[in-house]
């Protein structure tokens, strides 16, 4: 490993070798020094970790801390009007995401029941039927349409709606907050807004499901005496959040990439049982949700690097996910690869809860789309795509697409 990589100032951000790759900064760092100092805007001094295997050690080292409490927030880009800040931060109620345990294991030990490998199968046949509806009301429409807005979004919100309780006519409100909350440049002012119109919504509707539960997760949450209305708020803030930002922009973006990969795409339309292998591989090459925190808690070897206490370090997913040493020419889309063992879904702990759902959502969205529009193209050049760079999910903002009427 050499040690003559130059130390980044700010996290590189720009997607300047393509829409599906990472910064072209990044995998040189990668490829030069895989766990890296990186200088924050505000002056600190943290790391950037970007190796497959250091990032798989990084996340499943407890002495990472997730929690965002500990010391004070340091953000790797510039945020226009981001005061400096110089304590940390509360933590908040019920998002067990940025805990460690024993909160963390308390509060996620009540969900795991509800997202088991069995019960997701137990639902795949409702989430077929909701794909399939969709894909009903994409084709009664007349192209060019957005894909985004017509199917990648609506699905796993009609999903995620149906498992937690939450009623779909209400979309907009959660949609339109849960977006502006998940963009990168936006003010603190414009941030906490949107986290405050989310949260007093939810807030009301778990207090709802606590006097009157149904028969879903958030009312099987509310059952629970021992959880208050602040931390039922929270889980369902982070359920709902991850629930459909995640998938939706892997169907636009997955989709997207399949169109530019027109012989993977044919082989995949022939060949529906490549599908499950396809999703993994596309979760691998997208890894839409890319950059994660951890906080040092005491000075901790990693990769042959010294990593302070007290410093932030950033995880990119996608980076270790296109790091050679781990896949095979990682910067090509390959629906044969077995890429299982990709860090798409996180590591360790805090693995992602919801995987095999968002795996059941990928597999019917993508299969129904492919077998009921064969003729399916982009309605625009590739260049002209709006890329969600300027948002912590990354994907496509809107994806107009076309097809041979006829062929429907």
């Amino acid at each position: 490993m050499t040690q003559t990589a130059p130390v980044p100032h700010g996290l590189p951000m720009e997607r300047d070798a393509g829409p599906f790759d990472p910064p072209s900064q990044i995998t040189a760092l990668r490829e030069a020094r895989p766990v890296s100092p990186l200088i924050f805007p505000d002056g600190h001094e943290g790391w950037l970790v970007t190796g497959y295997d250091a990032v798989r050690r990084l996340m499943a080292d407890t002495r990472f801390s997730s929690r965002q409490d500990i010391g004070p927030v340091h953000v790797p880009y510039e945020v226009p009007g981001m005061p400096a800040v110089t304590e940390p931060s509360p933590q908040i109620p019920g998002v067990f995401i940025a805990m460690d345990a024993p909160d963390h294991t308390r509060l996620r030990r009540k969900l795991t029941g509800a997202f088991t490998v069995k019960r997701m199968k137990q639902l795949e046949e409702s989430i077929v039927d909701i794909a399939e509806r969709q894909l009903d009301e994409l084709a009664r429409l007349a192209p060019p349409v957005d894909l985004v807005k017509e199917f990648a979004l609506p699905v796993p919100s009609l999903v995620i709606c149906e498992l937690l309780g939450v009623p779909y006519e209400d979309r907009e409100t959660f949609q339109t907050n849960s977006a502006k909350f998940m963009e990168r440049d936006i003010g603190l002012e414009d941030k906490m807004a949107a986290y405050t119109g989310l949260t007093t919504y939810l807030a009301e509707l778990v207090t709802r499901k606590r006097a009157e539960p149904g028969e879903d997760i958030l009312s099987d949450l509310a059952r629970h005496d021992d959880l208050t209305i602040e931390e039922l708020t929270g889980a369902a803030f982070l359920l709902l959040l991850a629930g459909h930002e995640t998938t939706a922009n892997m169907l636009g973006l997955g989709t997207f990439a399949l169109l530019e990969h027109p012989e993977q795409l044919a082989e995949l339309r022939a060949d529906p049982e490549l599908m499950p292998g396809a999703v993994e591989e596309l979760m691998r090459y997208l890894s839409v949700a890319d950059i994660f925190y951890r906080y040092a808690t005491e000075d901790i070897e990693l990769d042959g690097e010294t990593i302070p206490e007290g410093s932030t370090v950033v995880v990119s997913l996608l980076a270790a996910n296109r790091d050679p040493l781990r896949f095979d020419d990682p910067g090509t889309l390959d629906i044969h690869r077995q890429a299982r063992g990709h860090t798409s879904f996180g590591h360790g702990i805090h693995q992602c809860l919801g995987q095999q759902l968002a795996r059941i959502e990928m597999r019917a969205g993508f299969e129904g789309l492919l077998r009921r529009f064969p003729t399916l193209r982009l309605a625009i050049p590739a260049g002209e795509v709006k890329l969600r760079s300027d948002m912590n999910i990354y994907g496509v903002h809107e994806l107009p697409v076309t097809w041979t009427e006829s062929a429907r």
